[in-house]
This record gives C-alpha cells, structure tokens and sequence, in this order.
C-alpha cells in the first residue's frame, strides 16, 4: 500500500525497505523531467530532508524523504531514462530505497 505525503512524495513498504517517488499529480506538475540528481548510497537522510533534486523544462525542483534512515538504492535506469517519472512516477520512475530507523515511522506516515 502506498501512502502519500503533504508534499506528494509517495513511500511504500516492503521487509523494512521502502520505496520512495512522486505522485502522478506532482509529476504533471512539475513538468517535463529532464535531469535527476539522486542521493548518494549509504547516505542517511532524516524526514523532511532534501534527498532528490529534479530539473524540468520549467524549474528546479527539491524532492524531500517523507521518513528517515539509509538510502540503500538509488533507480539508475533514471539516468538513461528520466522520462520514466514522467511516463510512471509511481511505478518504473521511483526515486530511492530507504531501510527504515525505526518501521514505525511508516505507521505515522499519512
């Protein structure tokens, strides 16, 4: 089950990992992806943190982690085909893993 943050970020949850993107509706928003910059692997984020910075034909835009702890992957198929946020931000266009601190921390989240 996805769920969905204030911002639009969407986290899904599977054996404490989860799966994190934006939302169709963020996606039409922003625009026409042309560039992504993912988070380094290893790196540990904090909810609300700055993780991903997208560049559209529009504007840049920072994509933030609804939930905190290690990025343990990153989507490479993003740097060949940032167009899959565009086509699928909820399916091939996620973002990053995390391996949660605490998986309750999902159970908060909306």
């Amino acid at each position: 089950m996805k769920k969905y943050s204030a911002r639009s970020e969407w986290a899904e949850l599977q054996d404490g990992i989860a799966t994190i993107g934006i939302s169709q509706q963020a996606a039409a928003e922003i625009g026409e992806v042309v560039f992504v910059e993912l988070p380094r692997i290893g790196s540990r984020v904090k909810a609300g943190q700055e993780v991903v910075v997208l560049e559209s034909t529009k504007a840049a835009v920072d994509i933030y982690s609804p939930l905190s702890g290690e990025i343990v992957a990153v989507n490479e198929a993003l740097s060949t085909k940032v167009d899959y946020i565009n086509k699928s931000p909820e399916g091939e266009g996620w973002l990053f893993r995390l391996k949660l601190d605490d998986a309750a921390e999902f159970d908060t989240f909306r």
